[in-house]
């Protein structure tokens, strides 16, 4: 009797152990195959390590955008001679693993894991695009491992934003550089056929976060709109446009700062977006109640439309269509 209990306490025994172990198994499991990836940061190439024996390198920095978007930022050694490699782009997300860019219908990958990042393109035959935003034969192609500390800002490209676009054969080469304490955007094109543009501005205390092209007013000849915010907790936005007369030259765009406005500017506090949407820059910016905080807007959202028109000294962008909800 005695030898019968025993083996039936032991069996009790054992379907419990084996339960809890199943379960630690499970639960190792379900953390191992559900932890979400960490691809914000820094990545390098191999070279990276040996900085200070004079090898070149290339940084690539990942930051959050709007949405299911990511800030991509290609960057190379700078301190002993020009960068090798200067790439920005916006990544749409394909799944957690994977973001994805399209320049000229030309798809770039860019494939994420805990400790590194893969840029590759979609296809075989478009790698050679990837050879564009590099000089003397480098690409921006390949593995970089991921590290936990500042990229070393004694020897990195100091260029703050840099975006190749075309439209309508028209090319435009949009930067922006920080400097001796100061930050500036430089514009210039190629393929007009008259007069090139080449500008450079002050935006101190703006940041460059954006650049497009698009036929605003179905002319046959491109628009371009580069959009940026002010440093700090506001974080104004604002848009430099430029519009190309008949392919020959290129003419800025009026748009008025939308503080300026008292079309729109009632509950504005900052924090918009623009984009374009077809022939249309749209804007939208959260309303601003009395007494609301900087960081809880109440009043809704407003969405503004503009459209492009002809001014007395130049074109200008005007308010076309205003939508809250």
């Amino acid at each position: 009797m005695n030898n019968n209990c025993s083996a039936i306490v032991m069996v009790l025994f054992l379907t419990i152990g084996c339960k809890n172990e199943t379960k630690k198994i499970e639960e190792v499991s379900k953390t191992e195959f559900t932890e979400e990836l960490n691809i914000l940061g820094s990545y390098v190439s191999d070279n990276y390590s040996k900085r200070s024996e004079g090898y070149d390198w290339i940084a690539i920095s990942v930051t959050e955008a709007e949405g299911n978007q990511l800030n991509i930022s290609v960057r190379s050694r700078a301190d002993k001679k020009k960068p090798t490699c200067t790439f920005d782009a916006v990544a749409n997300k394909v799944d957690d693993k994977v973001y994805q860019t399209q320049i000229d219908g030309k798809s770039i990958l860019f494939e994420f894991t805990n400790v590194q990042i893969s840029i590759t393109t979609e296809k075989k035959d478009d790698e050679g695009l990837l050879y564009f935003y590099c000089s003397g034969g480098a690409s921006i192609a390949g593995t970089y491992q991921k590290i936990n500390e500042p990229i070393d800002q004694n020897q990195i490209d100091k260029t703050k934003f840099n975006r190749v676009l075309n439209l309508q054969d028209v090319g435009f080469n949009v930067s922006s550089i920080e400097k001796d304490g100061k930050n500036t955007l430089t514009i210039f094109t190629f393929g007009l056929n008259e007069r090139e543009y080449q500008e450079t501005f002050n935006i101190d205390g703006e940041e460059v976060i954006n650049a497009e092209v698009e036929d605003l007013n179905s002319d046959g000849s491109p628009e371009l709109f580069v959009f940026t915010r002010s440093v700090g907790s506001g974080s104004y936005g604002n848009v430099y446009a430029f519009s190309v007369n008949s392919k020959k030259s290129m003419s800025e765009v009026y748009f008025q700062p939308t503080a300026e406005n008292s079309e729109i500017n009632k509950g504005y506090m900052g924090h918009d977006e623009f984009s374009l949407v077809e022939n249309i820059l749209g804007q939208r910016f959260p309303i601003y109640k009395e007494g609301d905080t900087n960081a809880e807007p109440t009043g809704g959202i407003r969405q503004v439309s503009y459209r492009l028109v002809e001014g007395e000294a130049m074109r200008k962008l005007e308010v076309d269509k205003i939508t809250e909800y």
